[in-house]
Formats: structure tokens, C-alpha cells, sequence
């Protein structure tokens, strides 16, 4: 598999610490409030990644965090009149819920800062000690960024241009103490009606770029295959990331950096301010959330991603395409007999096989990925009969299902409802009028139906039905 990387700027062969493992560290929320659909696209990507990582045969030891420590927390805590640990746990519990809803499966660890405090003391005390970190009067530690001469290596930035865009004044609001206008803040002294934790420096809590370093190093190692998440975390979190890491182990951080393009809103920067601010939850009201994953894995990972409501409406119906085709397998399925395998369906469906794991091992082309599942339902549509032996219908709904579950989309089970007795009844009723050209009795029951919300269709594999939206 090639994967793009951003510390080189090219696509590179993945090749792993070690054989078929992977450990894979993204970065997850801050948990202040209800996650918004910006904050779903690297959730999906990358689990779409373990999933086809473990597709391909790979054990994945998947970390993401929850920052349940910052500004914006305190911020909400303050608002709400309560504690901070009240906050975080409410949206972590929210969050999973939209996790569960857009099929992002669980990490194998989900770290939370403030459980990670001590850790974070221990790394900034052997940054102070071999020269990199220094303490200012107020107790404030700062990173002495020039003294890591690899700085801006993923974000291609050099101290000079970062020196000219900034100046070199130190006296400006919160530069007071630093050495450098560059250093950035470790560790920060606790101030009132905000959490702290008690340190050799200062009372207080730690600087947002520091907890990554420490959960990444403790539940993978020293060393990591993969390091993920939103373009705008390239700089400066990944890069301070970066810089602490490997100023303190003296080895580096991650061989590989992957980074999801920006979501856009109709075009413009998704913003509260330009209202067009969408949650995840505001999505489920309107749309159930596969249709969400769906429209996110319908582009390249790494290209900017219009969100629309054109757009949706269009994810929407290829994802009912999709799923149409796996109900009529499983109709078929329901009355199909035992035969023999057919080797032309079975070759045919080695080679979508094929030319999906090719889209994926090309930096995880998601986009043309789905282009073959496509395939794969025109293929189904026009090969799946009622004549069809139950191997080969088996066969294909057996390829179908392991494509998209790879992309992490449950198209099968959306027709298992059960009927209520009467309207299995009224079903049967309008079977009978039809056989007996009661034409008029069998448009009454459809008409009946439709107002219990029931749509009928009447297909060459016999009569389905489907829920109104």
C-alpha cells in the first residue's frame, strides 16, 4: 500500500515497524460540545483505514484521544455552572453516540488527558533537563523551539520565514516570559475557577500539544507507523508534536503523517458567525448518518470537500442504489434453491476484488473505491434473477457485504423489519385481489398502506416494500 506523506510530500510504500501490525495514533476532539460534521471526517477516514488495514490482513492498535482539558472547556464548564469533569464526560458520552451512529468503530484505546497528567510532568521535566524546555518566573515552562533544529520539518516551514512573519518582539500579550517568541507553552500556571494539577514548577495543567506525545509514546511506543488528522492540526500541533517527541527519546515520532483535506460549507469555510455551522447530530435529523459516512468516502481523503445540500441528496441516492441491490439479494435469497457454483461469477467477482484493493492500496482512494462497488451493484442487478442458484447468490451478496463493510456502510438488514400483523396481512389480501384481477381492491390496499407509511413496490423478483421517510 502507498500512503501520502506529509513529512515528505509524496506517496511511499507502507512498510511497518513491524509485519502486519499497525500502530496508529489520531487525534481525536476537544470535548466542549456536540461534534461537528468537520470533526466526522478524520473519525471516518481513518477508521475506514483500520478497516482496511485489518482487510488486508493487518493487526491495528488504533489510539485516539479525547482532550477533556482546555479553554473551551472551561469556557463551557463556566457557562453551565459546572465542573469541567461534568463537561467532558457529557460530550465524550455524546460523542460516542455519533461515533456509534456514523459506524466509526471504538478505538482499540481512547485516552483522556486529564488520566495522563503525570506522564505529561515526567516528559516536560526531561525536556527541562536536556536543555529543550525552560522555566519562566511565573512558573510558565516553554519549549525552546530554535534548540530543535529539525522544527518545521512537516509543515515546511523554516525559522526564517516564521521569524519574518512574526518579527522578533518579545513584549506583546503572553511573549513576557519567553526566551523566544517561538517557544511555545509546556506547561502553564493554574488560574482562578480553572482545574490544575500540582507540578515541580507551578500549580496548573499542561499546554494542548504535549498530551499527544504522552499517549502516543505510552500505548504504542517510542516510535509509531502512522500519525493522523485534520490538515489544520499540521501546524503547529503535529509540529510541536514533532519537536517534543523527538527532543526527548531521540528517535522519531511517526514514519508516516496523514492529513484529511478541509470541509467547506456551499463553498465557504464552515463558520457559526456565516451560519452555516452543522453538528452531527443536526445531520441526523434529516438524514440517517451512513448517508453522512457515505458522501464523506465519496472523495479523495486529502481534497477539500464541498458539503451541500445537493451533494447529500446525491450521497443519499447512491446509498439507496446500494442498498436496493442488497435487498433484492436478500429477496432472492429467501426462495433461492441449491445448485452449483458458477465460476464466471466467481472470477468476475475475484476481479472487483482486486480493483477495489487497488483504489485503497493507491493512499486509500476511497472515491474510486465506491466507482467499483458501483460496478459491483450494476454487475448484481443484471446477474441476480430468480433462476439463480443459492451459491451464486451467496456469492454475491458475500462480495458486496465485504466491500462495504471495509468502507464501514451497513447496507444489509435495512429490509429485516418486521411488518405488523395487519399490514402482512393487507400484503397478502392485495397478492390475492391481483391474482384474481380485483384490480380495484388491490390499488385500495396500496392506497391503505401508504397512509400506514408503507410504499409497495412491485419488482420482476415479486412485491417489496419500504418505509416512508
Amino acid at each position: 500500500m502507498k500512503i501520502y506523506n506529509t513529512l515528505t510530500r509524496r506517496k511511499e510504500e507502507f512498510r511497518p515497524i513491524e509485519e502486519k501490525k499497525v500502530r496508529m495514533y489520531v487525534c481525536g476532539p476537544t470535548v466542549y460540545n456536540i461534534i461537528h460534521i468537520g470533526n466526522a471526517r478524520p473519525m471516518i477516514v481513518f477508521d475506514t483505514f483500520r478497516r482496511y488495514m485489518a482487510h488486508r490482513g493487518y493487526e491495528v492498535n488504533y489510539v485516539s484521544n479525547f482532550t477533556d482539558v482546555d479553554d473551551k472547556i472551561i469556557k463551557s464548564a463556566n457557562e453551565e455552572h459546572v465542573s469541567c469533569d461534568e463537561i467532558s464526560e457529557k460530550y465524550i458520552a455524546e460523542c460516542k453516540k455519533d461515533m456509534e451512529g456514523l459506524n466509526v468503530l471504538p478505538a482499540t484505546v481512547h485516552p483522556r488527558a486529564t488520566r495522563e497528567i503525570d506522564g505529561m510532568i515526567d516528559l516536560i521535566g526531561d525536556l527541562i533537563e536536556k536543555g529543550y524546555a525552560y522555566k519562566a518566573e511565573d512558573g510558565t515552562v516553554y519549549f525552546r523551539t530554535r534548540q530543535f533544529k529539525e522544527y518545521g520539518k512537516l509543515s515546511h516551514k523554516n525559522i526564517d520565514e516564521l521569524e519574518a512573519g512574526h518579527g522578533r518582539e518579545l513584549k506583546v500579550a503572553g511573549n513576557e516570559g519567553k526566551e523566544d517568541y517561538l517557544d511555545f507553552v509546556l506547561w502553564k500556571p493554574k488560574k482562578e475557577g480553572e482545574p490544575f494539577w500540582p507540578s515541580p514548577w507551578c500549580d496548573g495543567r499542561p499546554g494542548w500539544h504535549t498530551e499527544c506525545c504522552v499517549m502516543a509514546k505510552k500505548y504504542l511506543g517510542e516510535t509509531i507507523d502512522i500519525h493522523a488528522g485534520g490538515e489544520d492540526l499540521i501546524f503547529p500541533h503535529h509540529e510541536n508534536e514533532i519537536a517534543q517527541s523527538e527532543a526527548a527519546n531521540g528517535v522519531e515520532f511517526s514514519h508516516y503523517w496523514m492529513h484529511n483535506g478541509f470541509l467547506n460549507i456551499d463553498g465557504e469555510k464552515m463558520s457559526k458567525s456565516l451560519n452555516n455551522f452543522f453538528t452531527v447530530r443536526d445531520i441526523s435529523k434529516k438524514y440517517d448518518l451512513q448517508v453522512l459516512r457515505f458522501f464523506m468516502l465519496s472523495a479523495h481523503y486529502r481534497s477539500p470537500l464541498n458539503f451541500s445540500a445537493e451533494l447529500m441528496e446525491a450521497a443519499k441516492a447512491g446509498l439507496d442504489r446500494i442498498k436496493t441491490a442488497a435487498d433484492n439479494l436478500d429477496f432472492l435469497l429467501k426462495n433461492a434453491s441449491p445448485g452449483e457454483e458458477d465460476p464466471a461469477v466467481s472470477d468476475r467477482l475475484k476481479e472487483f476484488t482486486a480493483k477495489f484493493d487497488e483504489a485503497m492500496d493507491d493512499d486509500l482512494n476511497t472515491a474510486d473505491a465506491v466507482s467499483v462497488i458501483f460496478e459491483l451493484v450494476k454487475y448484481i442487478n443484471t446477474t441476480a434473477d430468480e433462476n439463480s442458484s443459492l451459491e451464486v447468490l451467496n456469492a454475491l451478496k458475500e462480495e458486496l457485504k465485504s466491500l462495504t463493510d471495509v468502507m464501514g456502510l451497513i447496507v444489509f438488514g435495512s429490509g429485516e423489519e418486521l411488518l405488523d400483523k395487519d399490514i402482512e396481512a393487507l400484503i397478502n389480501e392485495r397478492q390475492e385481489a391481483r391474482k384474481n384481477k380485483d384490480f380495484k381492491r388491490a390499488d385500495e390496499i396500496r392506497d391503505e398502506l401508504l397512509n400506514k407509511g408503507i410504499i409497495l413496490e412491485d419488482t420482476r423478483q415479486g412485491v417489496k416494500w419500504k418505509r416512508a421517510d
